[in-house]
């Protein structure tokens, strides 16, 4: 089952296609990655989803019901632009988005305290938002997305601002809520995070989908048949190199890259021939970055 799912969604701003004619679906329970380089149409997506904006033409659903005003609360979206009240202290602010969001006053400051207690910011209460570093300024933002526990959480740069150790902290947060049953759409142009974080991607670039997928399957599409291999002694100088090139010669053995109409099998039963004691052999599969660069560029 999706939670969320678009079809042939259009948005269109004066002369400009901010989203062209997009659909896929992000499946119940998933974290799932929305990628795109700067002015890709991201945000104008999101902004759809979150009702900000209305579509020009498709359709958007939540839970297999067309979106509309009445599912806002299922729904929790922590921009990356900061939209917290500087002048107000945190506990004030905090409370008023609670209950904003249909908690009573009572069970908005339980779970208020929690989730400071959590983060180690029991002493903030009484702050306002512009003693606290950018940070810190995150991790109230964060409460206050995930404060009325949506069914669906919309998480756009949700570590900008964070050191390491923050960092990690939020991101245990993030799973812990998907255990618990939230759907996450993540967006960011951090691909190593997307490759910790996510199974599921879509890579939008100019209004348009590029690819889609889960991220395995997507990194085996992309793959260049490339193996780490290590072994020892010396490559052989006779070996045949009609199955194979060699594609870097590191200190403990090869990287290859089979060629078409091969498989590494030979290039192994080759080895084995010889005599030649083997001590790994990996298959190297494109990064997420690799593989968003080339999309890109193909396309620019």
């Amino acid at each position: 089952m999706n939670v969320l799912s678009l079809r042939n969604v259009t948005k269109t701003y004066q002369n400009h296609t901010a989203v062209n004619n997009i659909s896929f679906d992000v499946p119940q329970g998933s974290i799932f990655g929305l990628l795109g380089p700067n002015g890709a149409g991201k945000t104008s997506l999101i902004r759809m989803i979150t009702m900000i904006t209305g579509v020009d033409q498709g359709e958007i659903t939540l839970n297999g019901k067309r979106l509309n005003p009445d599912m806002i609360l299922d729904i929790g979206y922590l921009p990356e632009e900061r939209g917290l009240y500087k002048k107000m202290k945190v506990g004030e602010q905090l409370m008023y988005l609670a209950q904003l969001r249909g908690l009573t006053k009572q069970d908005a400051k339980r779970d208020i305290k929690e989730w400071l207690e959590k983060f180690e910011a029991s002493t903030w209460w009484n702050k306002n938002i512009e003693e606290l570093s950018k940070g810190m300024q995150q991790k109230i933002q964060f409460i206050a997305t995930v404060i009325h526990k949506p069914k669906l959480l919309i998480l756009d740069e949700p570590f900008t601002g964070l050191d390491p150790l923050n960092t990690n902290l939020i991101k245990e947060e993030i799973f812990k809520l998907n255990e618990n049953g939230a759907s996450i759409i993540f967006s960011t142009h951090r691909m190593e995070q997307v490759e910790e974080i996510c199974k599921d991607i879509v890579l939008i670039n100019n209004g348009e989908l590029m690819l889609e997928g889960e991220m395995n399957a997507v990194k085996q599409k992309f793959k260049e048949n490339k193996y780490s291999i290590e072994f020892d002694g010396m490559l052989p100088a006779h070996l045949k190199s009609d199955s194979f090139s060699v594609v870097e010669d590191t200190q403990k053995g090869l990287v290859i890259q089979v060629k078409p109409g091969h498989d590494s099998n030979e290039f192994l039963q080759s080895l084995i021939q010889e005599g030649i004691h083997i001590n790994s052999f990996q298959e190297i599969l494109p990064s997420l970055n690799d593989i968003f660069i080339k999309n890109v560029n193909n396309k620019i």
